[in-house]
């Protein structure tokens, strides 16, 4: 695909998340070709599956906790990890974050972040590389949204996160409650009961919770 911006903006919609109306994305809607593509037509295109595409409930979550609690990020340097549609990041520069950064190894995310983030008048900087395992990054805080739906990445991405809680660095997590999401060091911050389509997630509505990542000083 020579120009993802140009696939994202041909297969997505203008919309605003159900609880974060605030904010304008390009997503995947009912009527549009990529929500009902199959993994052989997505390979057609050369592309992974688009969860770019979708605004999922534990970014929702998460998202709606920082525009209620803009504290969290005001004035911090910000990591919004496997970002996906960009949500929580534009979010964190809305709410006066000194510094947002956008982790992404999906290109077609890459220009859906770029897309959204200048929709919303959001300046987010993006970046591709594999940050996993790496502690010299200089972040105050870390959002994750629905990053638990793997058990590798979830065992990997979580280990990660606790290293960086133990030094010192504020990690927040939204999660629907999916099966991978570790069962320890986590301390609940909010939770949110998120309407879905019943194509995505089995139901209309999804409780999902907002965490933060104690340090093993706090335990």
């Amino acid at each position: 695909m020579s120009d993802p911006q140009a696939f994202v903006r041909a297969q997505t919609r203008i919309a605003r998340p159900s609880l974060v109306p605030e904010l304008k994305l390009h997503l995947a809607t009912e009527i549009s070709q990529i929500w009902r593509a199959t993994q052989t037509e997505l390979d057609n295109y050369g592309m992974p599956p688009p969860y770019w595409a979708f605004c999922w409930p534990g970014g929702q979550a998460l998202t709606r906790f920082l525009i209620d609690h803009p504290h969290w990020v005001k004035g911090k340097r910000v990591l919004d990890f496997a970002s996906g549609s960009g949500i929580s990041g534009i979010a964190a520069a809305r709410m006066k974050a000194a510094h947002v950064t956008a982790a992404e190894i999906d290109e077609f995310a890459v220009a859906a972040i770029a897309l959204n983030a200048r929709l919303n008048k959001a300046k987010v900087e993006i970046v591709t590389e594999d940050l996993v395992g790496r502690r010299d990054l200089g972040f105050d805080i870390v959002l994750a949204g629905d990053v638990c739906y793997e058990r590798p990445m979830a065992e990997r991405v979580f280990a990660w996160f606790q290293a960086l809680a133990d030094a010192g660095v504020t990690i927040l997590m939204g999660d629907p409650g999916r099966a991978y999401l570790p069962r320890h060091h986590l301390v609940e911050m909010a939770r949110y009961m998120v309407p879905t389509s019943v194509e995505l997630e089995d139901k209309d509505m999804r409780l999902t919770l907002v965490w933060r990542i104690s340090s093993g000083a706090e335990s």
